[in-house]
């Protein structure tokens, strides 16, 4: 809370001293209640309990009506004082709270003729006249500030709508652009992983053919040298296996698209990594809804797709744990998700999961999500990951149906 004077203190000091200086009788109580109704102003906006609403407007009209009673009552010349409740009314309230706060200060004006001893009291009829124009002026008066006030409520309303549309187009101009940087970037590193990858294989053949070739070679008592050589027969299958991988990532996509029941592509995928759960005791498990509608889809690359996230997530889960796919229809199209129970992704990783050879594992390669990313968007879908570290990771893959895969 600041103390400090301002501007609006000043201007609120000016015109209730002038008031009081071209008052026509002055007298200590009408000095007194101007000075009220000043300090009064000065102090709502310091003061929190002043700002409420009907507060502030109820301490104006008692204001008011105390400065009228010192100053002539229904007489006085302070009448228009009461603009200040109604006007304060009419800007924060709606069309019934403003019409009630009009006709608190109309009742007060007119409480001061309970007053008057009519018996000795005789009201001309100009000046009966004089009163009604000064009860229908506040009520005019509060009409169009109220009307002034919708409308700038509702420019306000407009302008903060539009600054909200603003802050979202900025944020998926930036989601784009950092979508196209790290296309751009898949683009460079899969022509550099296909040139490898088709240089290793010649070799890789080679060595594997000699590794055979040696196996039958050797003295069947040479124990040493025929493990030896199927240690390398091992090992060439692996790189090959990891090679292939290098592949499948860098080759451009020919999806081969039509209608397929989603149904049967994941449970050729669970088939995929069945061995994988078993070794690790992780139960798969499926949840399919009934209004899954069928979507057009490469079903062989889906089934990749889907085979990745499911070996991803039976290796976070902990042994005994529970992998569940499911699936539902979504905005036009269908969602397929994969849900683990395991250690989940740092908040640190989850901008680069998706970039090929990124990876936490020990052996891993950096390239089944890499891979799952580029399916989803060879067919123009998009994946959203959920994940809270040691509680489980979901990732949410939507995928469009034929019309706007079309477009």
């Amino acid at each position: 809370m600041s103390w400090r004077p301002t501007s609006r203190d000043a201007v609120w000091v000016l015109l209730f001293l002038a008031l009081h200086l071209t008052s026509r009788v002055v007298n200590d109580a009408e000095a007194e209640m101007l000075a009220a109704f000043a300090l009064y102003e000065i102090l709502e906006p310091r003061i929190g309990v002043l700002q409420g609403a009907w507060l502030g407007v109820g301490a104006r009209l008692l204001l008011s009506y105390l400065l009228m009673g010192v100053t002539g009552g229904i007489s006085s010349s302070y009448y228009l004082i009461l603009l200040l409740p109604v006007v304060r009314a009419a800007t924060l309230f709606g069309a019934v709270s403003t019409t009630i706060a009009t006709g608190l200060a109309a009742l007060l004006y007119l409480s001061f003729l309970l007053f008057l001893d009519f018996q000795t009291v005789v009201i001309p009829a100009d000046q009966q006249q004089e009163i009604s124009f000064r009860i229908l002026f506040l009520f005019l008066a509060s009409y169009l500030t109220y009307q002034l006030a919708r409308v700038n409520r509702d420019q306000a309303a407009r302008y903060r709508s539009l600054a909200g549309e603003f802050a979202q187009a900025n944020e998926n101009l930036k989601a784009a652009q950092s979508e196209v940087q790290r296309s751009e970037r898949l683009a460079a590193l899969g022509q550099l992983t296909a040139g490898l990858a088709h240089e290793l294989r010649n070799p890789l053949g080679t060595i594997k053919n000699s590794a055979e070739m040696l196996g039958k070679r050797v003295p069947a008592g040479d124990a040493i040298a025929k493990e030896l050589s199927g240690y390398i027969s091992t090992e060439v299958d692996r790189t090959n296996e990891l090679v292939k991988r290098f592949l499948d990532f860098a080759r451009p996509f020919r999806l081969r698209v039509e209608p397929v029941d989603l149904t049967e592509v994941l449970d050729r995928a669970i088939v995929q990594v069945e061995p994988r759960a078993a070794t690790k005791r992780v139960t798969l498990l499926r949840n399919d809804s009934p209004d899954t509608p069928v979507v057009p889809l490469d079903a062989q690359w889906v089934e990749q797709m889907v085979a990745n996230l499911l070996a991803n997530g039976i290796d976070a889960s902990a042994e005994g744990g529970a992998v569940t796919v499911s699936t539902r229809g979504a905005e036009g199209g269908v969602e397929i998700a994969v849900a683990d129970r395991g250690v989940g992704i740092d908040e640190a990783n989850l901008g680069s999961i998706f970039n090929p050879f990124f990876t936490t594992k020990a052996d891993g390669t950096g390239l089944g999500l890499a891979i799952v990313s580029k399916i989803v968007d060879e067919h123009r879908g998009r994946i959203v990951v959920d994940s809270v570290p040691g509680t489980g990771t979901t990732f949410r893959i939507w995928l469009p149906d034929r019309q706007e895969a079309a477009e």
